[in-house]
């Protein structure tokens, strides 16, 4: 019999769309409706969710994806990840008296990235036009859309800044000078127009579909767009999480030099699956170097929810995650080991030193011709209440989220062809700077990701794209596409949906039966993001899991934090399986939704 779910997995032929926002869900499907391929869905569904949730990703974002086309013989990932200005130094930061990149303002701004990657999706693997894509974010900011209460939440809590410090962005979201109400029509014109100019732009290029592209490509990287944030970084200067006002680092120069880009990905094979992760300037395989941690371990004679599970998982995370922070950055930049990370006989030594009892240590593993070093973050009472927080995609009063807070949004789709996509868009919250007044959007955050220190993998440099924790998947089976997934939420990103994927693997839960499992997470190392802190041997769990659990994990030396029984992540998945294709959301937070027939 099977166990119970929040909804049912859904099932057909036709297509299937699962995202974090119903809207960009349906507007998704209407493409494909319309005769649109996967490729072609993504894209609309990625611009419809810069306005549906604006406190988690906008135009001014940025986005990793990865693919396979019908037929294809591999995955492939775009590289919507913008890096740090050219003024963006080292030295520049330290002038300023600055040692930790604040989470928000116009400091830690980088080249937005998410426009560019989702023009080269179009360009390279869709069969319609920007206008086409563009049409349902359009009418959802011109004309409005009901907002969530989420979105009302966070607006709430920064409204204060807004009012204070950021007029712009007060212009935009305290319509009337109060925030809107939950439910209630909200449009954003200016961001409407600035879409539609960029429609027009495709337009005005008289030729192939591809000229069209090309021209609104040029009207955002070295037209109208990337002179207003020029602009808007030289004349302004803007409060942020150091107590302090500072202009940005971001040129339009930095603009028209950088385009997204195609690469390979990076895979490891698990149990007759072949896992697909972005490379080591994202966190992606740190989801690969937990599989090949967990290869040595019999899961199959766990159960999804006991102690032993639990236990075994975090503490290969832990193990993960500490090469993590020990030796990934751009490979641009840096030398980063991944072939002896996920070797065979690395993860033997490493898997050695996972015990019956809880770690409390943060310890890379030993490369030839490597030194590994972990800057020491501050603890969590010392950051306690600072702004420009992200990411963290917990719900509920147990897990206040901050004034400042951050997220993500995500979607996976499967088209009757059998293309597949898997994308994790982010950046550009209505939190993380002003808005920009001519444009209606925000810029990204993401350099507070990069540490002020010399020599380490992350530290900044000029043109580097950050370590970013946007981290889609797709997995392969015979070679073959069969699953995409994903979740925000951050470091915890390449927790959750790894979780999700035992499950489904080793325990034989469904779509739906994976996602409504009750999870959990360790932050037992360093934040990715500001004030970067850490809680070693922290466990977070769901409410849902039994006592005699929580007391055996306790008893091995974890430190458990409790969480509210519905609170972490937000994973939607979709699947082809022989002739039918699957798809399934998550009912936290109550936004995520799959559809398809």
């Amino acid at each position: 019999m099977a166990a119970f779910t929040t909804r049912p997995e859904i099932l057909g032929t036709f297509g299937v769309v699962a995202s974090t926002h119903w809207l960009a869900t349906a507007s998704g499907m209407a493409i494909l409706e319309k005769g649109g391929n996967a490729f072609d869905a993504a894209c609309a569904t990625g611009f419809a969710l810069q306005v549906v949730e604006p406190h988690m990703c906008g135009l001014g974002g940025d986005v990793p994806m990865i693919l396979a086309t019908a037929g294809g013989e591999r995955a492939e990932v775009i590289c919507g990840q913008g890096p740090a200005p050219e003024a963006a130094t080292l030295e520049a930061y330290r002038a300023l008296g600055i040692d930790l990149i604040p989470g928000n303002g116009l400091l830690a701004a980088v080249v937005p990235g998410a426009f560019d990657a989702w023009l080269l999706l179009l360009e390279r693997f869709g069969t319609m036009t920007l206008a086409d894509v563009l049409a349902a974010a359009i009418g959802y900011a011109r004309d409005g859309h009901p907002i969530h209460p989420n979105v009302v939440d966070v607006i709430a809590g920064v409204r204060p800044l807004f009012e204070d410090e950021w007029p712009t962005s007060a212009a935009v979201y305290l319509p009337g000078g109060q925030p809107p109400c939950p439910e209630s029509l909200f449009r954003n014109p200016v961001l409407a127009e600035t879409y539609q100019r960029l429609v027009d732009a495709e337009a005005a290029a008289h030729g192939s579909r591809e000229a069209g592209i090309a021209a609104a490509r040029g009207a955002f990287y070295e037209g109208f767009v990337a002179e207003a944030i020029d602009r808007y970084c030289r004349e302004n200067e803007v409060m942020d999480a150091s107590g302090e006002r500072h202009r940005g680092f971001l040129t339009a120069d930095d603009m028209a030099r950088w385009r997204a880009t195609i690469e390979a990905p990076v895979t490891y094979d698990y149990h007759g699956t072949t896992v697909c992760k972005t490379g080591p300037w994202g966190q992606g395989p740190v989801f690969l170097q937990q599989l090949a941690l967990l290869k040595g371990f019999d899961l199959s004679g766990m159960s999804a929810d006991d102690p032993d599970f639990v236990h075994t998982v975090v503490e290969c995370a832990k193990l993960a995650y500490a090469d993590r922070e020990a030796y990934y950055g751009d490979p641009d930049f840096v030398d980063v080991p991944l072939e002896t990370l996920l070797s065979d006989d690395y993860n033997d030594a490493r898997r050695a030193l996972i015990g019956e009892e809880a770690s409390l240590a943060l310890v890379p593993g030993a490369v030839p011709g490597f030194e590994p070093r972990i800057v020491q973050p501050a603890p969590p009472e010392e950051t306690a209440g600072a702004l420009g927080v992200g990411e963290p995609t917990i719900a509920g009063p147990n897990r206040p989220a901050g004034p400042a807070a951050g997220d993500t949004v995500h979607f996976d789709i499967v088209d009757r062809h059998g293309n597949f996509i898997s994308a994790t868009p982010s950046g550009g919250w209505l939190q993380s700077s002003p808005v920009i007044p001519e444009l209606g959007f925000c810029l990204p955050t993401r350099a507070q990701m990069f540490w002020i220190e010399d020599g380490l993998p992350s530290s900044l440099a000029a043109g580097k794209r950050p370590r970013t924790t946007l981290t889609p998947s797709l997995a392969l089976r015979d070679g073959k596409p069969y699953m995409a997934f994903g979740t925000p939420g951050g470091d915890q990103q390449d927790q959750w949906s790894l979780h999700f994927l035992l499950r489904h693997l080793h325990f034989g839960l469904n779509l739906q039966e994976a996602i409504d499992a009750p999870s959990f997470h360790s932050e037992h190392f360093p934040s990715s993001f500001y004030p970067r802190q850490a809680s070693p041997g922290r466990l977070v769990m769901e409410g849902r899991f039994s006592s005699p659990t929580l007391a055996e994990l306790e008893r091995r030396g974890h430190l458990i934090e409790l969480a509210d029984d519905w609170s972490e992540g937000r994973m939607t998945a979709a699947v082809k399986d022989g002739d039918i294709l699957k798809a399934a959301a998550n009912a936290r937070q109550m936004q995520n939704y799959a559809i398809g027939r």
